[in-house]
């Protein structure tokens, strides 16, 4: 893992230059001091990641490739369904994300933009029962606002989205046709506004879309919390190529985790049990539990009463894997600051909804400020205060309760930090840091008096401030 990042990190510091080597395997194990197995592992979770391929034979190497967004959309979706997200977390963060999309593409939108939405909503119309269709408008929309972070986003929303509607049911034919005709008339409306560049009437529409799209889902959810629909075990296609049967066997693997209920430290299956379900070799075997083993979703363990055992995901892999990939994308501060303020400003206003119950109230004592930080401007100092900064933010996204909104900041916040640390910037000053302080108290202030208003203008005025102290 250690080998693969450095492997990664080095990608990322050449500009991510697609087609160039790296190095032959033999120049790999050298640089990195590894046996050939060791580096094999390596390789197998960056080609994961689709950051660069292994070519075997004459002029061969690990060489660059360009990644799309299929793993690190599936590391979040794995990670949110073990965090139980709910339909109102989903369909909440879809309120702050696709109005914010549906008002920059009306900016920023071109005629190759204008004639891809046309194209969306024609497919509609001729393959309205297709879920695929459906969708595809707001990945579309969100392609048109220039902003590769909240596309991604948005491509995450819809998929879980996806699978809530795969599960919701109708009382008839007719009313399902009558909902895809709402669906197609919003988004024909949306398309129009962001035609005309009308970002204002664009946000509105995409509002009101949601809502509707809200309330639609919540009369007709199943009972089923995952919304998940059932899965069969099936017989995997073994003329895939190697890597790629490994990398579905794991995907596989991960649903039938979770369809199980996520029973943590329970026995998925032996090694030999596992052989036999999915008719697959030992080697794309072992190599699918690699990567399952890297997204924290469980791990084999040798002896009697051993297994693959479940266990609980952590998010910092899913953070790590999008992360990259946006790197990838290059999205700028501007991007970044976009869509992180947007989920910021969200997340306080749903605070000071929830500042009077008593878990949220006990919980805000602990974001006040812990340490006076204008009596020392020693250099550690100034790294605490950093944490303090991130501190207090994921705080407050952990009071809001989105679990979607929180691992969409945690992402965000892993940008900032990788950008800051690869600038070898100056840390804040001790003014910059008391004034940290200020804001924050000022923000707890606003919140624990229900003044909304003045807790949106606190936290907009610190995070314009901030931009300027971190980055």
């Amino acid at each position: 893992m250690q080998i693969a990042r450095c492997i990664e990190a080095e990608v990322v510091r050449r500009g991510w230059p697609v087609g160039a080597s790296l190095g032959s395997e033999g120049a790999l194990q050298k640089r990195y001091g590894a046996s050939r197995s060791v580096l094999r592992e390596a390789v197998r979770l960056v080609e994961h990641h689709q950051v660069a391929r292994m070519r075997r034979g004459p002029n061969g190497g690990l060489l660059v490739c360009a990644p799309d967004a299929g793993p690190a959309t599936r590391a979040v979706v794995i990670y949110l369904e073990y965090r139980g997200t709910t339909l109102d977390d989903l369909l909440d963060a879809r309120l702050v994300l696709e109005p914010l999309a549906a008002a920059l593409a009306a900016e920023q939108i071109d005629e190759a933009g204008i004639e891809r939405l046309r194209a969306v909503l024609g497919a509609e119309q001729q393959q309205p029962g297709l879920p695929a269709a459906r969708d595809e408008f707001h990945v579309a929309l969100a392609r048109q606002s220039k902003n590769p972070v909240l596309q991604l986003f948005i491509e995450v929303s819809m998929r879980l989205t996806r699978r809530y509607a795969l599960s919701s049911r109708t009382d008839s034919a007719t009313e399902a046709l009558e909902a895809l005709d709402r669906l197609h008339h919003d988004h024909s409306g949306i398309a129009a506004a962001v035609t005309a560049g009308d970002s204002a009437r664009a946000k509105a529409l995409s509002e009101r879309h949601v809502q509707a799209v809200t309330a639609w889902l919540q009369r007709h959810q199943r009972g089923d919390r995952s919304g998940a629909p059932p899965r069969q075990v099936r017989r995997l296609d073994l003329e895939a190529p190697r890597g790629k049967l490994a990398e579905v066997l794991a995907a596989t693997i991960a649903d039938d985790i979770a369809a199980t209920g996520w029973q943590v430290d329970s026995v998925f299956g032996t090694e030999a049990a596992l052989l036999e379900r999915y008719r697959v070799s030992r080697a794309v075997l072992r190599e699918a539990v690699r990567l399952l083993e890297y997204h924290t979703i469980a791990h084999m363990r040798r002896g009697p009463g051993g297994g693959l055992v479940v266990t609980r995901p952590q998010a910092q892999a899913c953070i790590d894997t999008i992360a990259l990939y946006l790197q990838y994308r290059k999205p700028s501060r501007e991007d970044l600051r976009c869509v992180g303020d947007a989920i910021e400003i969200a997340n306080v206003a749903k605070v000071v909804q929830l500042r009077n119950e008593p878990e949220v109230a006990a919980m805000l004592d602990t974001l006040d400020p812990s340490t006076d930080f204008a009596a020392d401007e020693a250099a550690g100092e100034m790294r605490k205060a950093a944490v303090e900064e991130f501190r207090f933010h994921i705080g407050l996204a952990q009071l809001a309760g989105n679990a979607l909104l929180e691992l969409f900041l945690r992402i965000i916040a892993e940008l900032f930090r990788r950008h800051w640390s690869s600038t070898g910037a100056q840390p804040p000053t001790a003014a910059d840091v008391v004034a940290v302080e200020h804001a924050h108290l000022r923000i707890l202030q606003a919140i624990r008096a229900g003044d909304d208003s003045l807790a949106r203008y606190r936290i907009r005025r610190h995070l314009d401030a901030a931009a300027s102290w971190w980055l």
